[in-house]
């Protein structure tokens, strides 16, 4: 065998690397572009910092037979994985390649998914998927399906270790929707992704449903039926922005605090916008969502699920520089009330916070359970109880801030200090009570309003008696069930000077292999 030199080695290597850069055909990519979609590594070169992606696997092939892959075996195999930096810190990710068999998952490609998934594990760091495939490769068969068991067996696994964020830039069908499912975020991009178990036309066989795509998996239908998409963007470079921002937000692992920013805003700022906030009658509706804005550092909140079970409104925001996880009645939509969707989104949301270690602040403002038929059969004791179960586990620093109604069994479940907060303040216009005024006086007072020559005055003067003595914060203050009743514009100090004090806070779990929540 004659010599081969260096430099027609180095040839060899580069010529094989070109044809890995540009694994799908210039047809596939103008496919690609012409849906409004960018390629796979145009979203990891817009994601992360310049020049800091390596990728890994680069000169991986399939080595399947049957039904004419053989003849195409392309490098990459349809995913390209690696890590990079994102604003400085590290993460790894994978891009699938719709260009390349439709993105379709074998054996390889899944190896490459497993190989970088166990990496972002062993090293503390994020793990960002950028899906856009068409499920598991036919011509595979059993072995692609069995290659997703091993996503699916690491996902869990990372499952608060590491902050996992699925991105469906394009198709998540069948098997391929539960990794995403598994993960801590799911993001998705306005008519170009959809997900879905079973497609429209294998509905339309199967229960003569007839649904369009974009109404069965579309981001908008999981966004705010289905609570499976947490954020939406209205397309794929606002998407991958957006998942920058959020990663501002969470520390790399559940042995890190979250990323602190150095802030611009006044710790002791009050917030005299507070005040004439609150309607002067209590079935009158405020936006809570100002309170929130009003308090933290610039303004600054991004919402988890907006768009699902919006009556709680959860998501993430800075006070002084250190991250919080916020939790807060929208008396806006359906009056505040927790129902079976607003209960899961809060657990979730809970359980997200505590896991990596980022302390909760949760306003109230909380007129009870939905009531009805459908919430009952739905199962509403069960899901509400995995709110209360998940603030009860929560071991992160806890403060509650009672702004307004605060009623019955829905106060407890919304972090009291009954179930552990840590801390608990109530605005004067706080009403702690078993429940609202009119019912409490209908059950109390039943026999006398039915003997009363004059029912409605006499119910009119019992309900002004009960609102004297139970719709204010002072009886609560009284046994100690809050820690003091604060003037609103203090709101942000007061928060402030508790996170400091209870930032030091540390429980001992007990021993156990896991708790049993009721799913």
């Amino acid at each position: 065998m004659s010599d081969i030199t260096m430099r027609q080695r180095l040839e060899d290597l580069n010529e094989r690397k070109e044809q890995a850069l540009h694994a799908g055909s210039a047809r596939a990519v103008e496919r690609q572009h012409s849906q409004g979609k960018m390629t796979a590594r145009e979203r990891i070169d817009y994601l992360v910092d310049e020049d800091s992606f390596q990728e890994l696997d680069m000169l991986s092939r399939h080595r399947a037979h049957g039904m004419g892959i053989e003849e195409n075996r392309p490098y990459t195999d349809g995913v390209i994985t690696g890590f990079a930096t994102i604003d400085g810190r590290r993460v790894c990710l994978f891009s699938q390649d719709f260009t390349v068999f439709g993105g379709a998952l074998g054996e390889v490609f899944a190896e490459k998914i497993h190989k970088i998934m166990d990496l972002a594990q062993s090293m503390g760091v994020p793990m960002i998927g950028l899906n856009d495939g068409a499920g598991a490769r036919i011509q595979e068969g059993v072995v692609s399906l069995n290659s997703y068991g091993g996503i699916f067996f690491r996902n869990v696994k990372s499952s608060g270790v590491i902050p996992q964020i699925s991105v469906i830039l394009g198709p998540c069908a069948g098997g391929a929707v539960y990794s995403p499912a598994m993960t801590d975020f799911i993001f998705m991009v306005h008519e170009t992704s959809h997900m879905f178990i079973t497609g429209p036309d294998v509905v339309k066989t199967v229960t003569g449903e007839e649904v369009t795509l974009e109404q069965l998996g579309g981001a908008m239908s999981h966004a705010t039926k289905s609570g499976v998409a947490a954020f939406v963007a209205p397309d794929e470079k606002s998407c991958l922005d957006e998942v920058r921002y959020l990663l501002s937000f969470l520390p790399s692992n559940n042995l890190e605090e979250p990323p602190y920013i150095d802030p611009d805003d006044e710790p002791d700022r009050l917030c005299p916008e507070l005040i004439d906030l609150m309607p002067s009658s209590p079935n009158l509706p405020y936006d809570m969502r100002k309170v929130v804005t009003s308090v933290v550092d610039e303004g600054e909140f991004i919402e988890y699920f907006p768009h699902w079970a919006a009556n709680l409104m959860c998501g993430f925001a800075r006070l002084d520089g250190k991250v919080v996880g916020i939790v807060g009645n929208q008396p806006q939509v359906l009056a505040g009330v927790l129902n079976i969707a607003a209960s899961e989104k809060g657990a979730r949301f809970v359980r997200t916070c505590d896991a990596f270690n980022i302390p909760l602040i949760t306003f109230v403002d909380v007129p009870g359970f939905m009531p009805g038929t459908d919430q009952e059969y739905g199962g509403i004791i069960r899901h509400g109880a995995k709110l209360l179960y998940s603030y009860c586990e929560a071991t992160v620093p806890r403060i509650q801030v009672i702004t307004r109604k605060a009623y019955g069994g829905a106060y407890v479940v919304m972090d009291s200090k009954s179930i552990g907060a840590d801390l608990a303040f109530a605005w004067p216009s706080a009403e702690l009570a078993v429940m609202g005024p009119q019912g409490a006086v209908e059950i109390v007072h039943k026999r006398e309003l039915v003997e009363s020559v004059d029912p409605v005055g006499r119910r009119a003067e019992l309900v002004d008696e009960y609102i004297e003595k139970f719709g204010n914060p002072y009886l609560a203050a009284e046994r100690g069930f809050i820690d003091d009743v604060i003037d609103p514009q203090e709101t942000r100090r007061v928060l402030i000077k508790g996170f400091a004090m209870i930032a030091s806070k540390r429980e001992e779990l007990p021993k156990r292999k896991h708790g049993n929540m009721p799913l």
